[in-house]
């Protein structure tokens, strides 16, 4: 089992984009390890939570969770399908908890014309309480880096999203939001539009979570280009 000490070390170890937006950690007290071709990297606080992203190999991954996979609210995260490989593996049993959705695409996006980048995020607050109260990301949270936005024509802000917890090649986008009075009128095709264009002309990649039973967003998201896959959590069993 080897020990990656740096980011870089990371990257150079895989290509999954889900371990390559955990990378950050490792320059913010993370640690991260490979071995037999997968990758294991433990974030203390990634997206609101104590995660350990995991990639590669099952083989190779069940030694990782074996290893380091145990710890008070500690969250071993990895694509649904690997997890189902994993668990037969373990030496003592472990169980899946709740899926959701990972999503990402490459390439380029042209950029809307009526979203920007907002220059104060007084009125998002108010937007997400009623659009979407159960976001993960707020102003002024750590991680959270800038919101956009699309503005009617009395310069009332109708719909937001948030570029939060990206990595050096990932840019990731969450806090999305539609006034409900201006639901299915495209605003959150375009303001994703605009925040994904963007991050992929920085990062190269542009990422996200989703509730894998939020049928509508994820059809958003296809549109946009996303890929989609189920991930989930093993944990260990009570």
């Amino acid at each position: 089992m080897r020990r990656l000490r740096t980011t870089a070390d990371v990257l150079d170890s895989s290509d999954d984009p889900l371990v390559r937006w955990a990378s950050q950690a490792l320059s913010a007290g993370g640690a991260a390890w490979e071995h037999c071709g997968a990758v294991a990297v433990h974030a203390p606080c990634l997206a609101r939570r104590r995660r350990l992203v995991l990639a590669g190999p099952a083989e190779g991954v069940a030694s990782l969770l074996a290893a380091h996979g145990r710890g008070v609210d500690l969250r071993p995260l990895m694509e649904r399908r690997l997890a189902e490989e994993v668990e037969p593996l373990m030496p003592s049993p472990w169980v899946e908890d709740k899926p959701f959705g990972w999503m990402d695409r490459t390439g380029t996006l042209d950029l809307p014309g009526d979203a920007s980048w907002l220059t104060g995020t007084d009125d998002v607050t108010p937007l997400l309480r009623e659009a979407n109260p159960d976001s993960w990301a707020w102003p002024g949270e750590k991680g959270v880096r800038r919101w956009a936005g699309i503005h009617d024509d009395s310069n009332t802000l109708v719909a937001t999203a948030a570029e939060a917890w990206s990595s050096t090649d990932v840019g990731f986008m969450m806090g999305v939001a539609v006034h409900p009075s201006r639901t299915n009128q495209g605003l959150g095709h375009r303001v994703c539009q605009f925040v994904t264009s963007s991050l992929l002309t920085r990062y190269g990649t542009c990422a996200l979570f989703v509730e894998n039973h939020n049928a509508p967003a994820i059809a958003v998201y296809r549109k946009l280009g996303f890929g989609y896959r189920d991930v989930t959590t093993l944990l260990p069993a009570a």
